[in-house]
């Protein structure tokens, strides 16, 4: 039973604190629309969206108007455009990227994910053309995301995907270059890619999910914040429990808006993504959590060990407050979408060397880095590779959503507005892994795939 404390303190967080729900996702499967003809294809992945999106962002405006909770964004996720494209005798896929846009459009959602492509064992039909029509697709629309899964656990790292699509991200950066390179902002490189992420841009609805269902994705870094600062000095261990408290609230709230959500649209509930999603607004910052634990700066050593704790006790939180988890679910790092990160960068504290060592214990990955225009492509493979072999032989979902700035070096700033925020151009290590990544074939899965 709620009580008028816990009210009055969901009230406090809401007001004070950016306790927000991030976003209610809508899946949707596309494999009935499969058409040899590419028109028909798209007439019919236009429709069913809009069908069973029709409703949505009305219904989570309301939800938030009668609830006083704050639904940032409504979004869709769509089987990957890859699988559907594959039947067209057509291979140019970006008429897909057109259709989802265009009913993105007429929905009124926010994002929509899925122009992606699962190539972790090998390439399928339809793969090759959807992953080089990216740059053009991303350039040419205004809210299509896309994603490729390049290596998991079960299957290693495909390189000659990783090869390809260093290339990829450069090259859609240079396509979206009078925009702030924002095309780049949209596009997700995965290992482990899990198939019910709400959160964009690596949002796509998996082959393994139901026809349509709703994924909703909540956020309060400033909540966990608040209540370590209202602790004040305390050991670890306490530290650990206060976030868990936390996180069990803040899912709570996101619990509720699934379920209404559900019922009001007759959608079935899929998952809770319990992850702490940071905003460029002061007071929404998961580094500010970090240094609310005691460091000084967020990269400084002892970094990581903060952030592991903090990983951890939001999952054994939230997965209390909500019947089904799922998604990515814990502490995301993006450095542009988050003010702390931000400052970090700008003053030296943290690197991408130091990034890299953070996304081993948190969500994701390196998200959401500028890095110098002038950065070749197969750096950008081989910071893929890195990151992609940490998802590997740790079993857990590892990204790179880098934006290679094109015209700006080490130093500058790159501003996007909104929730993709800004900041600064981040050195890379020039040394070249040309070699290495022009060797192509794959790498092997860990011993540790072999469960079974």
């Amino acid at each position: 039973m709620i009580n008028s404390r816990d009210i009055l303190e969901t009230i406090q967080m809401i007001d004070n604190e950016n306790l927000d729900v991030r976003t209610i996702t809508m899946g949707i499967s596309l494999l009935d629309c499969i058409d040899p003809d590419a028109n028909r294809a798209c007439e019919k992945i236009y429709d069913k969206i809009c069908r069973y999106a029709g409703n949505l962002v009305r219904t989570g405006e309301d939800i938030s108007r009668e609830y006083g909770i704050p639904i940032i964004h409504k979004r869709i996720s769509v089987t990957p455009i890859a699988m559907i494209a594959a039947a067209c005798p057509d291979k140019n896929p970006v008429r897909f990227a057109k259709a989802l846009d265009r009913a993105a459009k007429t929905t009124g959602v926010n994002f929509i994910g899925g122009y992606s492509a699962l190539v972790h064992k090998g390439f399928g039909p339809g793969d090759y053309a959807l992953i080089e029509s990216i740059p053009q697709a991303l350039s040419e629309t205004e809210y299509v995301c896309s994603s490729v899964n390049i290596g998991s656990t079960k299957a290693g790292i495909n390189m000659d995907a990783v090869e390809k699509m260093g290339r990829v991200v450069l090259e859609t950066a240079k396509a979206t270059a009078e925009r702030d390179c924002v095309g780049a902002a949209k596009l997700v490189v995965f290992c482990n890619a899990p198939e019910d992420n709400p959160f964009m841009a690596g949002a796509f609805h998996g082959p393994g999910e139901p026809d349509c269902v709703i994924n909703v994705g909540v956020s309060g870094p400033g909540v966990v914040r608040a209540a370590l600062a209202k602790a004040g000095d305390c050991k670890m261990d306490e530290v650990a429990n206060i976030i868990k408290k936390t996180a069990f609230k803040v899912t709570r709230m996101g619990q509720l808006v699934a379920q209404e959500a559900s019922r009001r649209l007759c959608v079935p509930f899929g998952i809770i993504d319990l992850s702490l999603a940071p905003t460029p607004a002061i007071g929404d910052s998961v580094a500010h959590i970090l240094e609310e634990m005691g460091l000084e700066s967020c990269g400084a050593h002892g970094t990581t060990a903060a952030l592991a704790l903090l990983n951890d006790a939001v999952k054994k939180g939230g997965v209390m407050a909500s019947s089904h988890v799922g998604g990515l679910s814990g502490a995301f790092i993006p450095v542009t979408e988050d003010s702390g990160m931000i400052d970090a960068a700008r003053c030296g504290s943290l690197s991408i060397t130091k990034l890299e060592a953070m996304t081993a214990v948190c969500s994701v990955g390196l998200d959401m880095i500028a890095v110098p225009g002038d950065t070749p492509s197969e750096i950008i493979s081989a910071i893929i590779a890195d990151e992609a072999a940490i998802g590997m032989v740790n079993s857990k979902t590892t990204a790179v959503r880098l934006i290679p700035a094109i015209g700006k070096k080490a130093g500058e700033e790159l501003n996007f507005g909104g929730l993709l925020g800004g900041g600064p151009v981040m050195e890379v290590n020039r040394y070249s892994p040309l070699k290495m990544i022009l060797r192509g074939g794959r790498i092997p899965a860990p011993i540790q795939s072999l469960k079974n």
